[in-house]
Protein backbone atom coordinates (compact mmCIF):
# COMPACT_ATOMS: atom_id res chain seq x y z
CA UNK A 1 0.00 0.00 0.00
CA UNK A 2 1.48 3.45 -1.12
CA UNK A 3 0.90 6.33 1.38
CA UNK A 4 1.68 9.86 0.73
CA UNK A 5 4.75 9.54 1.97
CA UNK A 6 5.49 6.98 -0.39
CA UNK A 7 4.53 9.08 -3.30
CA UNK A 8 6.26 11.72 -1.94
CA UNK A 9 9.64 9.83 -2.22
CA UNK A 10 8.87 8.35 -5.62
CA UNK A 11 8.56 11.91 -6.66
CA UNK A 12 12.06 12.45 -5.20
CA UNK A 13 13.98 9.28 -6.72
CA UNK A 14 12.10 9.44 -9.77
CA UNK A 15 11.48 13.07 -11.22
CA UNK A 16 13.72 15.26 -13.14
CA UNK A 17 15.84 18.28 -11.01
CA UNK A 18 13.32 21.04 -12.57
CA UNK A 19 10.40 19.31 -11.58
CA UNK A 20 8.22 20.08 -8.70
CA UNK A 21 7.80 18.12 -5.78
CA UNK A 22 4.65 17.82 -3.65
CA UNK A 23 6.08 17.89 -0.71
CA UNK A 24 7.82 21.45 -1.56
CA UNK A 25 4.57 22.70 -2.20
CA UNK A 26 3.52 26.11 -1.07
CA UNK A 27 0.66 24.67 0.93
CA UNK A 28 -3.13 26.40 0.74
CA UNK A 29 -4.39 29.41 1.67
CA UNK A 30 -6.44 27.71 4.41
CA UNK A 31 -4.48 25.33 5.99
CA UNK A 32 -5.57 21.48 5.91
CA UNK A 33 -4.05 18.16 7.29
CA UNK A 34 -3.28 16.47 3.89
CA UNK A 35 -4.54 13.20 2.38
CA UNK A 36 -2.37 9.97 4.18
CA UNK A 37 -2.88 7.88 0.57
CA UNK A 38 -2.87 11.05 -2.21
CA UNK A 39 -0.02 13.72 -3.06
CA UNK A 40 -0.88 17.18 -2.58
CA UNK A 41 -1.62 17.31 -6.07
CA UNK A 42 -3.51 14.42 -6.51
CA UNK A 43 -5.76 15.79 -3.96
CA UNK A 44 -5.88 18.90 -6.21
CA UNK A 45 -7.09 17.04 -9.32
CA UNK A 46 -9.50 15.37 -7.73
CA UNK A 47 -11.17 18.17 -6.05
CA UNK A 48 -11.50 19.93 -9.93
CA UNK A 49 -12.71 16.70 -11.30
CA UNK A 50 -15.70 16.39 -9.14
CA UNK A 51 -16.61 20.40 -8.92
CA UNK A 52 -19.35 22.02 -10.58
CA UNK A 53 -17.87 24.01 -12.49
CA UNK A 54 -15.58 21.18 -14.42
CA UNK A 55 -18.99 19.19 -14.66
CA UNK A 56 -20.78 22.15 -16.86
CA UNK A 57 -17.57 22.08 -19.39
CA UNK A 58 -19.55 19.09 -20.27
CA UNK A 59 -22.05 21.92 -22.50
CA UNK A 60 -19.89 25.16 -23.39
CA UNK A 61 -18.87 25.66 -26.77
CA UNK A 62 -15.45 25.00 -27.76
CA UNK A 63 -15.89 26.46 -31.57
CA UNK A 64 -19.45 25.33 -32.32
CA UNK A 65 -22.69 25.33 -29.68
CA UNK A 66 -23.25 21.99 -28.38
CA UNK A 67 -26.47 21.54 -30.62
CA UNK A 68 -25.09 21.92 -33.76
CA UNK A 69 -23.40 18.30 -33.47
CA UNK A 70 -22.75 15.08 -31.13
CA UNK A 71 -19.15 15.19 -33.26
CA UNK A 72 -17.62 18.66 -32.43
CA UNK A 73 -15.56 19.43 -29.57
CA UNK A 74 -16.81 21.17 -26.36
CA UNK A 75 -15.30 22.67 -23.70
CA UNK A 76 -14.62 19.39 -21.57
CA UNK A 77 -13.28 17.37 -24.79
CA UNK A 78 -11.09 19.96 -25.25
CA UNK A 79 -9.69 19.72 -21.67
CA UNK A 80 -9.08 15.96 -21.78
CA UNK A 81 -7.32 16.38 -24.67
CA UNK A 82 -5.18 18.75 -23.24
CA UNK A 83 -4.92 16.60 -20.17
CA UNK A 84 -3.37 13.73 -22.25
CA UNK A 85 -1.04 15.65 -24.59
CA UNK A 86 0.25 17.32 -20.95
CA UNK A 87 0.37 13.77 -19.71
CA UNK A 88 2.52 12.53 -22.30
CA UNK A 89 5.33 15.58 -22.43
CA UNK A 90 5.24 15.33 -18.50
CA UNK A 91 6.46 12.01 -18.58
CA UNK A 92 8.68 12.07 -21.56
CA UNK A 93 10.61 15.38 -19.86
CA UNK A 94 10.43 13.51 -16.10
CA UNK A 95 8.13 16.74 -14.82
CA UNK A 96 5.34 15.99 -11.64
CA UNK A 97 2.11 14.58 -13.96
CA UNK A 98 0.16 15.04 -11.18
CA UNK A 99 0.14 18.55 -11.27
CA UNK A 100 0.39 19.04 -15.07
CA UNK A 101 -3.02 17.04 -14.93
CA UNK A 102 -4.71 19.72 -12.14
CA UNK A 103 -3.47 22.30 -14.33
CA UNK A 104 -4.77 21.17 -17.46
CA UNK A 105 -7.87 19.98 -16.07
CA UNK A 106 -8.66 23.42 -14.67
CA UNK A 107 -7.63 25.63 -17.40
CA UNK A 108 -10.82 26.62 -18.94
CA UNK A 109 -12.92 26.34 -16.00
CA UNK A 110 -13.57 30.32 -15.76
CA UNK A 111 -14.74 30.04 -19.87
CA UNK A 112 -18.52 31.17 -20.48
CA UNK A 113 -20.89 29.81 -22.80
CA UNK A 114 -20.74 30.25 -25.96
CA UNK A 115 -16.90 30.56 -26.02
CA UNK A 116 -14.69 33.52 -26.54
CA UNK A 117 -17.85 35.33 -27.72
CA UNK A 118 -19.17 35.20 -24.23
CA UNK A 119 -16.18 36.26 -22.80
CA UNK A 120 -16.13 39.24 -24.74
CA UNK A 121 -19.49 40.23 -23.93
CA UNK A 122 -19.20 39.93 -20.77
CA UNK A 123 -15.40 42.09 -20.50
CA UNK A 124 -17.43 45.04 -22.35
CA UNK A 125 -20.22 44.95 -19.70
CA UNK A 126 -17.60 44.74 -17.04
CA UNK A 127 -15.44 47.04 -18.44
CA UNK A 128 -15.68 49.73 -15.66
CA UNK A 129 -15.48 46.82 -12.64
CA UNK A 130 -11.97 45.24 -13.70
CA UNK A 131 -13.43 43.45 -16.85
CA UNK A 132 -13.92 40.24 -17.75
CA UNK A 133 -10.63 37.51 -18.51
CA UNK A 134 -11.24 33.51 -18.27
CA UNK A 135 -8.09 32.46 -16.49
CA UNK A 136 -8.48 34.82 -13.86
CA UNK A 137 -12.05 33.76 -13.63
CA UNK A 138 -11.36 30.65 -13.28
CA UNK A 139 -8.90 31.14 -10.81
CA UNK A 140 -12.26 33.12 -8.61
CA UNK A 141 -14.27 29.54 -9.58
CA UNK A 142 -11.65 27.65 -7.63
CA UNK A 143 -10.94 30.62 -5.06
CA UNK A 144 -14.24 31.19 -4.27
CA UNK A 145 -17.11 30.46 -6.13
CA UNK A 146 -17.18 26.90 -5.94
CA UNK A 147 -18.83 25.99 -2.31
CA UNK A 148 -18.43 22.85 -1.44
CA UNK A 149 -16.64 22.77 1.86
CA UNK A 150 -18.25 24.39 5.55
CA UNK A 151 -14.84 25.23 6.33
CA UNK A 152 -13.64 27.48 3.45
CA UNK A 153 -14.81 28.95 0.14
CA UNK A 154 -13.53 27.50 -3.18
CA UNK A 155 -11.67 24.34 -3.54
CA UNK A 156 -8.64 25.10 -1.67
CA UNK A 157 -6.04 24.33 -4.31
CA UNK A 158 -2.25 24.59 -3.86
CA UNK A 159 -0.10 27.38 -4.42
CA UNK A 160 1.31 25.71 -7.23
CA UNK A 161 -1.61 24.83 -9.23
CA UNK A 162 -3.34 27.96 -8.99
CA UNK A 163 -0.48 29.66 -10.46
CA UNK A 164 -0.63 27.61 -13.38
CA UNK A 165 -4.35 28.96 -13.53
CA UNK A 166 -3.95 32.21 -13.43
CA UNK A 167 -0.28 31.97 -15.54
CA UNK A 168 -2.09 30.19 -18.73
CA UNK A 169 -0.71 31.51 -21.60
CA UNK A 170 -1.33 30.83 -25.42
CA UNK A 171 -1.06 33.32 -28.14
CA UNK A 172 -5.19 34.30 -27.28
CA UNK A 173 -4.41 34.56 -23.02
CA UNK A 174 -2.51 36.53 -21.87
CA UNK A 175 -3.31 36.96 -17.92
CA UNK A 176 -2.12 39.28 -15.43
CA UNK A 177 -1.26 37.13 -12.78
CA UNK A 178 -0.20 40.26 -9.85
CA UNK A 179 -0.40 37.89 -6.45
CA UNK A 180 1.84 35.02 -8.29
CA UNK A 181 4.90 36.75 -8.77
CA UNK A 182 4.00 37.79 -12.44
CA UNK A 183 8.39 38.76 -12.71
CA UNK A 184 8.91 35.08 -12.37
CA UNK A 185 7.94 32.12 -15.01
CA UNK A 186 5.49 29.91 -13.93
CA UNK A 187 6.95 26.01 -13.27
CA UNK A 188 7.50 23.86 -16.37
CA UNK A 189 4.52 21.91 -15.56
CA UNK A 190 2.29 24.87 -16.25
CA UNK A 191 4.05 25.55 -19.65
CA UNK A 192 3.87 21.99 -21.11
CA UNK A 193 0.07 22.70 -20.22
CA UNK A 194 0.14 26.08 -22.12
CA UNK A 195 2.01 24.53 -25.58
CA UNK A 196 -0.42 21.37 -25.18
CA UNK A 197 -3.63 23.37 -25.45
CA UNK A 198 -2.18 25.02 -28.70
CA UNK A 199 -1.51 21.91 -29.66
CA UNK A 200 -4.85 20.48 -28.88
CA UNK A 201 -7.02 23.29 -30.19
CA UNK A 202 -5.39 23.89 -33.53
CA UNK A 203 -5.87 19.70 -34.52
CA UNK A 204 -9.34 19.18 -32.92
CA UNK A 205 -10.59 22.86 -34.45
CA UNK A 206 -8.73 21.34 -38.08
CA UNK A 207 -10.76 18.45 -37.41
CA UNK A 208 -13.91 19.76 -36.46
CA UNK A 209 -13.66 22.11 -39.23
CA UNK A 210 -12.87 19.90 -42.18
CA UNK A 211 -16.02 17.99 -40.34
CA UNK A 212 -18.03 21.04 -40.47
CA UNK A 213 -17.28 21.56 -44.03
CA UNK A 214 -16.07 25.05 -42.97
CA UNK A 215 -12.65 24.72 -44.73
CA UNK A 216 -11.40 21.81 -46.76
CA UNK A 217 -8.53 20.12 -47.89
CA UNK A 218 -7.90 22.29 -51.34
CA UNK A 219 -7.47 25.40 -49.44
CA UNK A 220 -5.35 23.53 -46.55
CA UNK A 221 -2.58 22.73 -49.46
CA UNK A 222 -1.39 25.96 -49.21
CA UNK A 223 -0.49 25.50 -45.34
CA UNK A 224 3.17 23.60 -45.30
CA UNK A 225 2.38 21.61 -42.34
CA UNK A 226 -0.50 20.30 -43.72
CA UNK A 227 0.67 19.78 -46.59
CA UNK A 228 3.61 17.97 -45.83
CA UNK A 229 1.71 15.57 -43.53
CA UNK A 230 -0.87 14.92 -45.78
CA UNK A 231 1.47 13.85 -48.61
CA UNK A 232 3.01 11.69 -46.29
CA UNK A 233 -0.08 9.16 -45.39
CA UNK A 234 -1.41 6.59 -47.78
CA UNK A 235 -3.34 7.64 -50.56
CA UNK A 236 -5.42 4.33 -50.03
CA UNK A 237 -7.45 5.64 -47.66
CA UNK A 238 -10.62 6.72 -48.14
CA UNK A 239 -10.94 10.95 -47.21
CA UNK A 240 -12.73 10.36 -43.61
CA UNK A 241 -9.86 7.73 -42.76
CA UNK A 242 -6.46 10.13 -44.19
CA UNK A 243 -8.38 12.98 -42.50
CA UNK A 244 -8.06 11.09 -39.26
CA UNK A 245 -4.42 9.98 -39.96
CA UNK A 246 -3.45 13.85 -40.42
CA UNK A 247 -4.83 14.97 -37.20
CA UNK A 248 -3.56 12.43 -35.23
CA UNK A 249 -0.25 12.64 -37.13
CA UNK A 250 -0.25 16.59 -36.46
CA UNK A 251 -0.61 16.00 -32.96
CA UNK A 252 2.19 13.66 -33.00
CA UNK A 253 4.91 15.79 -35.25
CA UNK A 254 4.03 18.65 -32.57
CA UNK A 255 4.88 16.76 -29.65
CA UNK A 256 7.75 15.34 -30.69
CA UNK A 257 9.10 18.78 -32.15
CA UNK A 258 8.26 20.19 -28.17
CA UNK A 259 9.74 17.60 -26.35
CA UNK A 260 13.08 17.69 -28.65
CA UNK A 261 13.42 21.20 -28.83
CA UNK A 262 12.77 21.79 -24.66
CA UNK A 263 14.98 19.00 -23.67
CA UNK A 264 17.67 20.78 -25.60
CA UNK A 265 17.03 24.46 -24.36
CA UNK A 266 16.95 22.72 -20.73
CA UNK A 267 20.35 21.14 -21.46
CA UNK A 268 21.75 23.88 -23.27
CA UNK A 269 21.09 26.44 -20.22
CA UNK A 270 21.70 24.30 -17.39
CA UNK A 271 18.27 24.41 -15.93
CA UNK A 272 18.90 22.24 -12.68
CA UNK A 273 15.84 23.51 -10.09
CA UNK A 274 12.69 25.45 -10.41
CA UNK A 275 13.89 28.45 -9.42
CA UNK A 276 16.58 28.02 -12.65
CA UNK A 277 13.15 27.60 -14.61
CA UNK A 278 11.13 30.54 -12.33
CA UNK A 279 14.18 32.88 -13.09
CA UNK A 280 14.27 32.16 -16.88
CA UNK A 281 13.17 35.19 -18.75
CA UNK A 282 10.86 33.04 -21.23
CA UNK A 283 9.53 29.46 -21.69
CA UNK A 284 11.33 26.63 -21.98
CA UNK A 285 8.73 24.32 -23.26
CA UNK A 286 8.17 25.15 -26.82
CA UNK A 287 8.11 24.31 -30.68
CA UNK A 288 11.61 24.72 -32.19
CA UNK A 289 11.55 27.38 -34.51
CA UNK A 290 10.96 25.82 -37.55
CA UNK A 291 7.80 24.21 -36.19
CA UNK A 292 6.99 27.91 -34.79
CA UNK A 293 7.15 29.04 -37.81
CA UNK A 294 4.79 25.99 -39.91
CA UNK A 295 2.32 25.99 -36.63
CA UNK A 296 2.13 30.13 -36.82
CA UNK A 297 0.63 29.53 -40.36
CA UNK A 298 -1.65 26.99 -39.30
CA UNK A 299 -3.39 29.69 -36.95
CA UNK A 300 -3.42 32.13 -39.59
CA UNK A 301 -5.07 29.89 -41.73
CA UNK A 302 -7.80 28.72 -39.47
CA UNK A 303 -8.49 32.10 -37.82
CA UNK A 304 -9.09 33.42 -41.39
CA UNK A 305 -10.80 30.57 -43.02
CA UNK A 306 -12.74 29.17 -39.80
CA UNK A 307 -12.69 31.16 -37.27
CA UNK A 308 -14.03 34.19 -39.22
CA UNK A 309 -16.23 32.11 -41.35
CA UNK A 310 -19.79 34.01 -41.68
CA UNK A 311 -21.63 31.07 -40.06
CA UNK A 312 -19.19 31.23 -36.75
CA UNK A 313 -19.57 34.58 -37.20
CA UNK A 314 -23.27 34.43 -36.82
CA UNK A 315 -23.06 32.51 -33.91
CA UNK A 316 -20.66 34.53 -32.21
CA UNK A 317 -22.41 37.72 -32.91
CA UNK A 318 -25.81 35.91 -32.08
CA UNK A 319 -24.63 34.73 -28.77
CA UNK A 320 -22.85 38.37 -28.23
CA UNK A 321 -26.56 39.68 -28.27
CA UNK A 322 -27.87 36.35 -25.42
CA UNK A 323 -24.81 37.75 -22.89
CA UNK A 324 -25.65 41.48 -23.30
CA UNK A 325 -29.60 41.09 -22.68
CA UNK A 326 -29.16 38.32 -20.08
CA UNK A 327 -26.76 40.83 -18.20
CA UNK A 328 -29.25 43.60 -18.55
CA UNK A 329 -32.39 41.99 -17.48
CA UNK A 330 -31.02 40.69 -14.82
CA UNK A 331 -29.29 43.97 -13.65
CA UNK A 332 -32.71 46.46 -14.21
CA UNK A 333 -34.33 43.23 -12.32
CA UNK A 334 -32.34 41.21 -9.75
CA UNK A 335 -35.70 40.10 -8.63
CA UNK A 336 -35.34 37.65 -11.39
CA UNK A 337 -32.70 36.34 -10.04
CA UNK A 338 -32.30 32.58 -7.63
CA UNK A 339 -32.88 33.71 -3.90
CA UNK A 340 -29.04 32.50 -3.28
CA UNK A 341 -27.32 34.27 -5.99
CA UNK A 342 -29.81 37.19 -4.63
CA UNK A 343 -28.10 37.48 -1.34
CA UNK A 344 -24.98 37.48 -2.38
CA UNK A 345 -25.61 41.22 -3.63
CA UNK A 346 -25.39 42.12 -0.15
CA UNK A 347 -21.78 41.29 0.03
CA UNK A 348 -20.54 41.50 -3.25
CA UNK A 349 -20.47 44.42 -6.54
CA UNK A 350 -24.15 43.38 -8.17
CA UNK A 351 -22.12 43.79 -11.69
CA UNK A 352 -19.78 40.96 -10.60
CA UNK A 353 -22.23 39.10 -8.94
CA UNK A 354 -24.61 38.86 -12.25
CA UNK A 355 -21.26 38.84 -14.02
CA UNK A 356 -20.08 35.33 -12.56
CA UNK A 357 -23.52 33.68 -12.61
CA UNK A 358 -23.49 34.22 -16.39
CA UNK A 359 -20.24 33.01 -16.95
CA UNK A 360 -21.00 29.67 -14.89
CA UNK A 361 -24.03 29.35 -17.04
CA UNK A 362 -23.78 26.28 -19.91
CA UNK A 363 -24.26 27.02 -23.67
CA UNK A 364 -27.55 24.75 -22.76
CA UNK A 365 -28.77 26.83 -19.76
CA UNK A 366 -27.92 30.28 -21.01
CA UNK A 367 -30.51 29.15 -24.20
CA UNK A 368 -32.76 27.88 -21.72
CA UNK A 369 -32.90 31.01 -19.84
CA UNK A 370 -32.67 33.09 -22.85
CA UNK A 371 -36.42 32.02 -24.04
CA UNK A 372 -38.06 31.98 -20.67
CA UNK A 373 -37.03 35.74 -20.05
CA UNK A 374 -38.06 37.19 -23.51
CA UNK A 375 -40.29 34.43 -25.64
CA UNK A 376 -44.02 35.28 -24.28
CA UNK A 377 -45.09 31.52 -24.71
CA UNK A 378 -41.88 29.77 -23.10
CA UNK A 379 -42.87 28.33 -19.31
CA UNK A 380 -40.72 30.25 -16.56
Amino acid sequence: MLTRLDWEKREGSNLAPYAVRSAASRGRVYPEEEHNYRSVFQRDRDRIIHSTAFRRLEYKTQVFVYHEGDYYRTRLTHTIEVTQISGCIARALGLNEDLCEAIALAHDLGHTPFGHAGEKALNELMKDEGGFEHNHQGLRVVDKLERRYPDFPGLNLSWEAREGIIKHTTSYDRPLPSKFEPEKMPTLEAQVVNLADEIAYNSHDLDDGLTAGLIDEEGLEKVELWKEIYQSTSQSLDRKHRKYQVVRTLINSQVTDALEFSTMKLQELGIHSVEDVRNNTYPLVSFGPEMQKKNQALKEFLFKNMYLHYRVVRMSEKAERFIRELFNVYLSRPGQLPPATQKTFETENPRRVICDYIAGMTDRFALDEYKKLFEPYEKV
